[in-house]
């Protein structure tokens, strides 16, 4: 790319030396190897004496020339630590020594960005010497940083990497940590993303946005149309909640700019970006993240050996990108978070047929994580009580009265999905890699909604627990099973052995395989377009998705109720986990029976009660049928760790749509308990309640004040409605029920700040339907 001198020259300061042009890893997400510019094919291996020596004869020229009180220089590859001990020790020599005599009242900073594999006593030792600063790449734990930073072979990097940041937290080597590098990847948990990468103590963090521009858009999921913005705020708020330990880079940027200061950082705000790239070969090039954008997109036609930094500096993409907002699209001028946003990273406004004057490709994820972070951290934010970090705003509110809009409830929803991958995540760390995890994993990179509709399924969370268990329960072998049904649903080839239970082959959200006989064994599935094939040990069955039910094969059940499906569960072996037995296979007419009873429950629901129905429609997905008690009475339950679902027995529909209503609370409530602490968990208080004669723990009476609290509410309509003394009789007990124990848990001294906020908020929602 080339392009006519600007008349004015601009101080840089920051330079980037590629003094090695090939690298030990394999990185898929590498912007250097594996996107569009691919002019390290054709550029020498590693930078030679000749040119490293121009290189700094002209950084210490520009330096003394402008007067710049500081250079920064960045040893880059490629993998710089290819270069070896000897070679290594002569760049940084001719480095140290022609830019300090050229500018000696420069002050230079040195920096290696590495992957750190190769790095050992004796290369700090060298680096030491010549005091460089040390950072290092590295994409979260274990499973996070495997997704993407890996050799050729496929090995994983991490053992190597962890090995590498030990030696830098040592004290003889502490003063070369500079910090770790991590890019985004929103697959990846946060929580246990930011965890890890905070055991390594760094002095700081650098979180990236994947490359990606308007012709390369990023990976996004559906239900939430600013999921970066999501992830960065739950680090943001951890980063908070744990006192900010380190700096990390973007969040100080968008605090310094919200206040009016200066960013700091290329990815955000309207500071200059007074850096050029010099390559192995010597071409002066541009940010080198703009090779995502075309092949060439870098280069400027200027090479150290022939021209100067000022003539870099005059280089029309370079030059502008020194003029502050004023250069950015129309669009983002016109924006009110720009001084914050600054456009976004300049490489991520390229749209072909277009070049980079646009807004970033993730324009709303920048407004909204700008909007996220400012609203936790604008003056007099602590005053206005704001919710726990790890929430959106206005979140906590919404769920404690008993509510919960959409956005509330989409949100909810997603954090569950992030809970549920952690876990998994950590049961495949206790297990080891399989073939079944390369298979969900291939899953997901092509396509990785079918891959979060299976993660959603409730019991997949229950089986996850079960494994992570003192005393593991059930079958390690169930991620088969998992990845077999994304492979299904996605219409992959694949081949997987899966495990057959008591003759049981349930595949999430597809359905569910039955062996003639109640057997334990294996099969081999083998998934393509169109279905999928078992292979078992005396029979092959051959299963077509287009196909209704047969006697051997069941598809999911599911339920079309106004615009959304719910699911009825009775093939799923692990969905026996709730407080009552739970139905077998349905016969057709108990299928039509709740078929029938699900469609009226949900009418009535939405007429009697329409407050609920934004987190019924946006949380449940699964009802999983019971057995009839032998008495006639209503059994219904949730289980803790499978949100999203309700068992029950069939009922007549409008005490189904009271069992759905008040069955869902526990699961919604559940889920605002997995991220913040309502209560001391370790306190020994037992309170009694209305509606059970033994004493309940703190948890079990939150769980049934916000539960019954939804009951009084259906009871309530009908007994205004239909003037019914049953109707007000059942109103009155469970509104009583409620208000009670509410008044007994602020008579405790277990609850936390955050849960006294929740008890007075439900309560002041009870008192106010109460009156009406």
């Amino acid at each position: 790319m080339t392009g006519q001198l600007s008349a004015t020259a601009y101080p840089l300061s920051q330079f980037v030396l590629k003094v090695h042009g090939r690298c030990d890893l394999s990185c898929d997400h590498c912007y250097v190897y594996e996107n569009a510019d691919q002019s390290w094919r054709v550029k020498p291996v590693a930078m030679s004496v000749d040119v490293v020596h121009a290189a700094a004869a002209r950084i210490g020229a520009h330096a003394a020339a402008w007067g710049l009180p500081a250079v920064h220089v960045v040893i880059h590859g490629g993998e710089p630590l290819l270069l070896g001990l000897e070679r290594m020790r002569a760049v940084l020599a001719e480095l140290s020594s022609t830019i300090t005599a050229a500018a000696p009242l420069t002050r230079l900073s040195l920096v290696m960005q590495t992957n750190a594999v190769r790095l050992d006593p004796a290369m700090c030792d060298v680096l030491k010497e010549y005091g460089v600063r040390v950072g290092v790449s590295l994409d979260g734990d274990r499973l996070a940083n495997d997704r993407h930073r890996r050799f050729a072979n496929g090995n994983s990097s991490f053992d190597k990497v962890r090995t590498a940041l030990a030696l830098l937290r040592t004290p003889k080597y502490r003063e070369l940590y500079a910090g770790i590098l991590c890019t985004v990847d929103i697959r990846n948990d946060p929580e246990a993303v930011y965890r890890a990468i905070a055991a390594e103590e760094p002095p700081g963090i650098d979180f990236l946005l994947p490359h990606a521009h308007w012709g390369a858009p990023p990976y996004r999921p559906d239900g939430d149309p600013t999921p970066y913005a999501t992830w960065l705020a739950v680090i943001h708020g951890r980063w908070l909640a744990d006192g900010k330990p380190m700096h990390i880079r973007m969040f100080d940027s968008l605090h310094s700019t919200a206040g009016g200061g200066r960013s700091g950082s290329e990815q955000l705000g309207t500071d200059p970006a007074d850096l050029a790239v010099i390559d192995t070969n010597g071409d002066w090039e541009q940010s080198d993240a703009v090779k995502t954008s075309f092949d060439g997109a870098p280069g400027t036609g200027m090479n150290v050996l022939t021209h100067s930094v000022d003539q870099v500096s005059a280089y029309p993409a370079i030059a502008m990108r020194q003029e502050g907002a004023g250069r950015l699209s129309e669009t983002c001028r016109a924006c009110p978070v720009v001084a914050q946003c600054g456009g976004g990273l300049y490489a991520h406004r390229y749209r072909p047929g277009h070049g980079f004057d646009n807004p970033s490709v993730y324009c709303d994820d920048l407004s909204a994580l700008v909007s996220l972070v400012n609203a936790v951290t604008a003056p007099g934010a602590a005053d206005a009580k704001p919710d726990d970090p790890a929430l959106p705003p206005g979140l906590f509110d919404q769920v404690a009265t008993g509510h919960g809009d959409e956005a509330t409830m989409a949100w909810l929803a997603r954090a569950e999905l992030t809970i549920t991958r952690s876990l998994l995540f950590s049961v495949v760390g206790l297990h080891g890699r399989t073939d079944a995890w390369d298979v969900l994993n291939r899953v997901e990179a092509d396509r990785p909604d079918e891959v979060h509709r299976i993660l959603r399924h409730p019991y997949v969370r229950v089986w996850a627990v079960d494994q992570l268990g003192e005393e593991p329960a059930g079958d390690p072998g169930h991620l088969a099973v998992l990845a077999a049904a994304a492979a299904v649903r996605a219409g992959l080839g694949a081949e997987i052995e899966v495990p057959v239970q008591r003759g049981v082959l349930h595949l999430p959200t597809v359905g569910t395989v039955y062996w003639p006989a109640p057997v334990d064994t294996t099969a081999r599935l083998v998934s393509g377009p169109e279905g999928f094939t078992v292979r078992g040990p005396d029979r092959t069955l051959e299963i077509r998705l287009d196909r209704p039910a047969q006697p051997h094969w069941q598809p999911a059940r599911w339920v079309e109720l106004d615009g959304w499906r719910l699911r009825i569960e009775d093939g799923d072996p692990l969905r026996d986990c709730h407080q009552w037995p739970v139905a077998g296979r349905l016969g057709d007419d108990d299928d039509r029976a709740w078929r029938a009873g699900l469609a009226e429950a949900w009418r009535i629901i939405a007429d009697e009660v329409p407050g609920y129905v934004p987190g019924l429609r946006h949380g449940l997905h699964t009802v999983v049928p019971l057995e009839a008690d032998p008495a006639g009475a209503v059994r219904a339950s949730t289980a803790r760790n499978a949100f999203g679902s309700v068992a029950s027995v069939l009922t007549d529909p409008a005490e189904l749509a009271v069992v759905l209503t008040h069955e869902f609370q526990h699961g919604k409530l559940g889920a605002l308990l997995d991220l913040v602490d309502l209560f001391d968990t370790e306190s020994p208080v037992r309170l009694r309640v209305g509606w059970r004669p033994d004493p309940r723990p703190i948890e079990g009476v939150l769980q049934g004040v916000y539960a019954h609290a939804a009951v009084a509410d259906v009871w309530g309509v009908r007994a205004r409605r239909a003037d019914d003394p049953v109707a007000r009789e059942t109103f009155q007990r469970y509104h009583g029920w409620t208000v009670a124990a509410l008044e007994a848990l602020r008579d405790t001294d277990a609850l936390t700040p955050l849960g006294r906020r929740f008890v007075d908020r439900l309560g002041d929602t009870v008192a106010e339907r109460s009156a009406r």
